[in-house]
């Protein structure tokens, strides 16, 4: 039996666990939700997943999803 692990890891270095996979340049939002659009505003809260680094041992998977957040700029896009 193998426990998989995914895990968001915020440009601060903090760490939180979701129940779902990302993909490479998703956007998300604070929870690791992708986001839907086009967006309702440039002033929002939102990062774009930037690398994918998977870690194997015995009996245990664990993806870890770094995030870089998004200025209001590169949200604009988005909207």
């Amino acid at each position: 039996m193998t426990l998989y692990t995914r895990l968001l890891v915020y440009p601060e270095g903090d760490r939180q666990e979701i129940g779902h996979s990302l993909s490479f340049g998703a956007v998300v939002d604070l929870n690791g939700n992708p986001m839907v659009f086009p967006l309702p505003s440039s002033r929002m809260i939102a990062y774009r997943v930037s690398s994918i680094r998977t870690r194997e041992k015995t009996g245990e998977s664990i993806t870890e999803y770094g995030l870089e957040r998004l200025t209001e700029p590169e949200l604009a896009e988005y909207t």
